[in-house]
């Protein structure tokens, strides 16, 4: 047994000090990253709207607040936002406690109930509107206005072209410095899109929000590609001579 253990670690030996075969090696290239942008509008936003009802009961906070929130969602209906376009975002019932320095302990008071819910609105037009709706309605406090891009992807497709060509004119940039010449791509990899979310505002709805001005500008999308490209070898010369 001692014999066989020996004669395989001299194998084991002998293979790890077999260089690796020619194949394994890769071959010479350039790798570089294209980076191309392209600005476009957004076509969505989000409204983040809520309301708040304070009771000396929890069962009372909760009615009021109850009631104030379904004449918020019929008001949102009313102005045409589709159903599935709006959902609740936070539900709370919070005691409140009365402040006593003297015994060190803090009676309750009362009770707040909110509820929050978010809005999505499709077109940009309507935003003002949408806000001004969700204010008649009751709603104690509107923010987190965001606009979006939804179909980022397909938009970013004419920006992929452009970093593909971004990257070819950096890699034969270094081919032309480095005295060589530059083959086809042999990998493409993409890096993911992104866009800056836009956040324009907040608001407290203690006001009547008519011909509340909104700016929905532009958002940037951004795609990197990274592209590795052959380098092309030299043809061996013939150092042999023809006769004299």
């Amino acid at each position: 047994m001692k014999k066989i253990a020996t004669i395989a670690a001299f194998f084991a030996v002998a293979l790890a000090a077999t260089p690796a075969p020619a194949d394994d090696v890769p071959p010479p290239a350039i790798s570089v990253t294209g980076e191309a942008t392209v600005s476009v509008v957004p076509d969505l936003a989000r409204i983040d709207a809520g309301v708040t009802s304070d009771s000396r009961t929890a069962k009372d906070a909760f009615d009021t607040n109850n009631a104030a929130m379904n004449k918020l969602l019929l008001a949102l209906k009313g102005a045409g936002v589709d159903e599935k376009d709006y959902r609740t975002s936070r539900l709370s019932l919070q005691p409140q406690y009365k402040s006593a320095w003297n015994s060190g302990t803090s009676p309750v008071v009362g009770f707040r109930a909110s509820n929050r819910v978010t809005v999505k609105i499709r077109d940009m037009a309507k935003v003002a509107n949408v806000i001004d709706t969700l204010v008649g309605a009751g709603a104690s406090d509107i923010g987190n206005i965001s606009f979006e891009v939804t179909q980022a992807s397909e938009l970013l497709d004419g920006a992929r072209e452009q970093a593909i060509a971004d990257a070819r004119r950096k890699a034969e940039t270094y081919a032309r410095a480095a005295g060589i010449t530059l083959g086809a791509p042999i990998s493409i990899s993409e890096g993911r899109p992104s866009a800056a979310p836009t956040l324009l505002a907040e608001a407290n709805g203690y006001a009547r929000a008519s011909a509340v001005p909104i700016a929905v500008g532009e958002q940037t999308l951004s795609v990197a590609v990274n592209v590795s490209w052959a380098i092309k070898t030299q043809p061996p010369q013939d150092k042999t001579q023809s006769p004299q």
